[in-house]
């Protein structure tokens, strides 16, 4: 016996649970910047920051210039 599939009915299913995950990924993601921008405003390093995000390095730095959050000086402790 065969089993007949409905590709199109397949499809339907599989985009909706992408489009549901995806909201959720993308809520994450709100979070983690918001995040990422309370630490660095904070004081804490930026490479530390990166290690604790899913971050790179060059995308918490863009956050950072785009919040208008300097970079400390090299030596200066966090706080």
């Amino acid at each position: 016996m065969t089993r007949d599939i409905d590709p199109l009915g397949t499809l339907d299913e599989s985009t909706r649970r992408y489009r549901e995950t995806e909201a959720a990924h993308e809520e994450s993601r709100k979070a983690v910047v918001a995040s990422v921008l309370e630490a660095l405003r904070a004081g804490e390093r930026p490479t530390d920051v990166v290690a604790h995000s899913p971050f790179t390095d060059a995308y918490v730095r863009k956050l950072a210039r785009e919040n208008g959050i300097k970079a400390k000086p090299r030596g200066e402790a966090a706080r």
